[in-house]
């Protein structure tokens, strides 16, 4: 994490979602269970700005995102969004879709490894926000949406179109992208949407323990191999090899990487220090 803090201190408390910090997991919980966790203006907002600050911090070296209730999160809420958007002026729809989109691209720059618990609904903002995690442990029941579309949208919104095709492949993004069909959970496995398939009720159980199995490894390591999977999707051979190339040199002068060695001609496990 960054040692280099400015004036503003850490936000004491989130409003729009639950969060907590756990041993160094810590995990938002969209806190709007009777909308299907369906995301405002304000929610938008704050994940963004937590998404910025979680670098700074030096308690949190994993983050789930799940939802309360019947489901992951539907996406963009009909009355307190769309609803909105009707009457805002252009300058004001530009800032929040560049919001949006902020809060995708703070994910995928975030050093911290993200993880997705996904049960029931994962639709519209959702499934961008699912897909744009890390990791996606998804229950049996799980459904995604991809529904920009269905309301008379560009099917790419916050990085869709960006982010799928890379992982599910051309093909299945323009039909998930066109379409906005609804895809269960076998169906997003086969498409290369799932990172961990568990049963009812399970995914926020396994999200914990992927979570803390992250959160007590080399995190610094985890970081930059984060970081060489975002950056290289966009370059070349010769660019992506140098770019590793200077990356492992870096990480050979890391405490862990001499831990390692200590732990292995010592006989022991390591302990990681993330740095």
């Amino acid at each position: 994490m960054s040692p280099f803090r400015a004036s503003a201190p850490f936000t004491p408390e989130w409003k729009h979602f639950g969060f907590t910090v756990d041993d160094g997991v810590a995990t938002v919980a969209f806190d709007r269970p009777e909308r299907l966790n369906a995301l405002t203006f304000e929610a938008y907002a704050d994940l963004r700005d937590l998404l910025l600050e979680l670098p700074h911090r030096d308690d949190v070296r994993a983050l789930v995102l799940r939802g309360r209730g019947r489901g992951f999160c539907s996406g963009g809420d009909v009355d307190a969004i769309i609803g909105a958007t009707l009457d805002m002026a252009p300058d004001d729809l530009l800032a929040f879709t560049r919001m949006t989109g902020e809060t995708v691209r703070a994910m995928r720059e975030c050093p911290v490894p993200v993880i997705a618990a996904v049960h029931g609904v994962a639709a519209g903002a959702g499934a961008v926000l699912a897909l744009a995690a890390d990791f996606r442990v998804v229950e049996s029941t799980a459904r995604f949406a991809f529904l920009f579309t269905r309301v008379g949208l560009a099917g790419g919104d916050m990085g869709a179109a960006y982010l799928l095709p890379r992982i599910a492949g051309l093909g299945h993004a323009t039909r998930l992208l066109m379409l906005g069909d609804t895809v269960g959970a076998e169906e997003a496995d086969r498409c290369g949407l799932v990172s961990e398939a568990v049963g009812e009720g399970e995914a926020a159980e396994a999200a914990g323990r992927l979570a803390r199995r992250l959160a007590d490894g080399p995190a610094f390591a985890y970081a930059q191999t984060k970081a060489l999977l975002s950056r290289e999707l966009d370059m070349g051979l010769s660019g992506a090899v140098e770019l590793e190339a200077v990356t492992q040199a870096l990480l050979m002068k890391s405490e862990d990487y001499r831990e390692f060695h200590a732990a292995f001609t010592g006989r022991r496990d390591p302990q990681w220090k993330g740095r």
